[in-house]
């Protein structure tokens, strides 16, 4: 929506609102997608814990990160997991008052979808101490770390928040020099 200044121009109006909704509506979708598949593969699908292989390059395989992505510094958050969960919710914080600044109802989504992966997560390291991740990828006897639907919603959303920024805004025109 925009409204015209008096010389004709288009102003932006604030998108807030509008776009802050957009956002928390990814929040939500990705947080409820990864606690229900978290709870089912931990309640169904590993009773008895097992590697299920899917296709030759994925499996099903249940596994706990206690460190931040990838499993990098597991020990020095073992023992204090809080202390993640307090840094990841802040920063949910910012990344939707950004949500809410968005340029786009895409941008905004973006944003929620990084933010719900990281609520999500987060709501296991309070329950648990620990991420359940399930995900298993790999080549031959290489395999990716091990990750779940919230690592793919903050992927997800941060594969479009770049490609937003690298194709998605029109840059002004060099000036022509006479």
């Amino acid at each position: 929506m925009s409204i015209l200044a008096s010389d004709d121009e288009p102003l932006m109006a604030s998108p807030g609102p509008a776009h802050l909704t957009s956002a928390l509506l990814a929040v939500a979708a990705a947080a409820f997608v990864d606690q229900i598949t978290k709870w089912l593969i931990l309640e169904v699908v590993m009773q008895p814990p097992r590697v299920i292989p899917i296709v030759p390059f994925f499996n099903l395989t249940l596994g706990y990160n206690t460190g931040i992505s990838f499993g990098l510094m597991k020990t020095v958050f073992e023992d204090y997991p809080l202390a993640l969960t307090g840094v990841t919710l802040l920063i949910v914080g910012f990344l939707l008052l950004w949500a809410r600044r968005a340029s786009s109802h895409l941008e905004a989504v973006a944003f929620g979808l990084v933010s719900g992966g990281a609520l999500g997560n987060a709501l296991d390291r309070i329950r648990q101490g620990a991420v359940t991740d399930f995900l298993d990828v790999y080549v031959g006897t290489w395999h990716w770390p091990t990750f779940n639907i919230a690592d793919v919603a903050i992927v997800l959303g941060a594969i479009v928040l770049v490609i937003g920024d690298l194709f998605g805004r029109k840059r002004p025109a060099a000036p022509v020099s006479s």
